[in-house]
């Protein structure tokens, strides 16, 4: 049995103390025309760093580097694509969080790195952290293609029909996979959500699946260790669950904050792949029962294949005060420890 602790996503960007208004204040500076990039990209260094940090001290096995250079989570890719351009924000799924909303003017292409800067500098601000385990990994993580294309709208003809968009981003994010394995990514986490919302796009998701996982096994025939690991949250994914568990990934990440039946159709149906198990709510600051949450964990792991699984919270945790976020972390700890009997 092996219960890794890994982060999900997102962290919130700021919090109560000076240092942690660093962001906003760079933010507002660049605003009103005080401050230059350079100072914005040094805020957004300290503030990615004590992402790390939190994540690294709260014992999680594999962080993230908090996404905190992300305006969101759709812009921020698709915005770095040529052929895209980014208009008016929109609210993002039913949280009360917002993005704005990428136009596509002509068939989306990857010209450069999207996030393989930021896994390393994640990567290097883990490895100078004294007192932490080596064998911690930064994990990188990736708005679907899906996803992206769903959130998207267009101008020309061809990319009109969801299934191009879908394909194009796939392309580019293939690409991207690619970039960050030889970079030294062990594993990548790509986040769906979209799918949840509209079932009958199953086989344009499928088809926007099937380049990223060819750019997986591009990446292990060249050497690299790689795992490629699908997250859904934001909506019940029970209707779904089998076929995503069927899906050609080394791992599936649930959210199980939607719907209480989940935790049954992983015990009745098992999991021929890991699980990622969304078992603490990312979006409420009410902090679980380890005791109830470890209960939970010993049902579902003899269902799952090879009996490992990740535990982390059910989406990234931005949608919450800071050190709220942070005791969701620790929260982890205490989890596996009740699983173990400690």
């Amino acid at each position: 049995m092996t219960l890794t602790l890994a982060h999900t996503g997102s962290y919130p960007r700021i919090g109560d103390t000076a240092e942690l208004q660093a962001l906003r204040r760079a933010i507002a500076g660049v605003d009103r025309g005080d401050l230059g990039s350079a100072q914005l990209a040094d805020a957004e260094n300290l503030m990615t760093r004590r992402a790390i940090e939190e994540q690294a001290s709260a014992g999680l096995d594999v962080v993230t580097d908090g996404q905190i250079r992300w305006n969101d989570p759709v812009s921020y890719l698709a915005g770095k694509l040529a052929g895209v351009r980014v208009n008016g924000l929109l609210r993002l799924f039913d949280t009360n969080f917002y993005f704005r909303q990428p136009v596509i003017e002509s068939r989306p292409a990857r010209r450069g790195a999207l996030t393989v800067g930021d896994f390393q500098f994640a990567r290097d601000t883990l490895a100078s952290l004294n007192g932490h385990p080596a064998a911690r990994r930064v994990k990188p993580v990736l708005t679907g293609p899906y996803t992206l294309a769903r959130l998207s709208l267009a101008e020309t003809g061809e990319m009109k029909a969801i299934e191009s968009r879908a394909a194009a981003y796939a392309e580019a994010l293939a690409d991207e996979i690619c970039a960050l394995a030889d970079a030294g990514a062990e594993i990548v986490q790509v986040d769906e959500p979209s799918i949840l919302l509209h079932p009958e796009d199953w086989a344009i998701f499928t088809a926007s699946l099937s380049p990223l996982a060819v750019a997986r096994d591009s990446a292990r025939k060249r050497g690299n260790k790689f795992d490629l690991v699908l997250h859904v949250y934001f909506h019940d994914c029970v209707p779904l669950y089998e076929k995503l568990a069927g899906l050609p990934v080394d791992g599936l990440g649930l959210d199980f904050s939607y719907n209480p039946k989940l935790g049954d159709a992983v015990a009745s149906l098992g999991s021929p792949i890991p699980l990622a198990l969304g078992l603490v709510d990312g979006r409420n600051t009410k902090l679980e029962s380890p005791a109830e949450v470890a209960r939970e964990i010993t049902r579902l792991l003899p269902r799952i294949a090879g009996q490992r699984a990740w535990l982390g919270p059910s989406c990234g945790l931005e949608y919450l005060p800071r050190d709220r976020a942070r005791a969701k972390l620790e929260l982890l700890g205490k989890i596996r420890s009740a699983v173990e009997g400690r």
